[in-house]
């Protein structure tokens, strides 16, 4: 049975771990943007900087960044959340992708994965959400993530009709010696 909204958040555990994770599935009340060919958008959570997640019609899941970027980031609820406990920091993968370059997310994902060795609390929170959920070890997070937003064909626009841009940012880890030093 594919894993939903409604049970996952009848797991009160799993909530609270992944809240841990910087998800929380409490939508959004007021509309802050729209998304052409989608009437009711189905909001199903958000993160601390208050961007949203969204379920398309076609069960992809979108990331609406309070920043002004937007695209899908993973193919089913059920990805979204294999992602989001297999890298956490998928947004700084994003951000340090080189404008869309799989090798940079990759080494990127390396290096934020390095700095975490020593965070217990993720390696607990992981461990409780897969045995919780009998979540499978996502095979290759990173390339799922760069495929989706690749492919991404959603148009988002703010309240003003101006377009949201892509999720992939232009920095590397190069640009930041705490990742670069992390990866060495």
């Amino acid at each position: 049975m594919p894993l939903t909204p409604e049970i996952l958040t009848a797991n009160s555990e799993v909530v609270a771990r992944l809240r841990s994770l910087d998800v929380s599935f409490e939508p959004d009340e007021e509309p802050w943007f729209t998304i052409d060919g989608v009437e009711s958008p189905r909001h199903i959570g958000s993160d601390g900087s208050g961007s949203a997640f969204v379920l398309l019609p076609s069960q992809n899941v979108l990331y609406v960044s309070s920043e002004g970027r937007a695209g899908i980031i993973a193919e089913s609820f059920d990805a979204l959340i294999q992602l989001v406990v297999a890298r956490p920091y998928w947004r700084d993968i994003l951000k340090f992708s080189g404008g869309g370059d799989l090798a940079e997310m990759r080494r990127a994902a390396d290096a934020l994965e390095a700095r975490l060795q020593d965070e217990d609390d993720v390696s607990e929170a992981r461990e409780q959400i897969r045995g919780a959920l009998a979540l499978a070890d996502a095979d290759d997070p990173v390339g799922a993530l760069y495929e989706a937003v690749a492919a991404s064909d959603a148009i988002v626009r703010a309240t003003d009709g101006s377009p949201f841009t892509t999720l992939f940012n232009r920095f590397s880890i190069d640009n930041s010696p705490t990742l670069r030093n992390a990866a060495a």
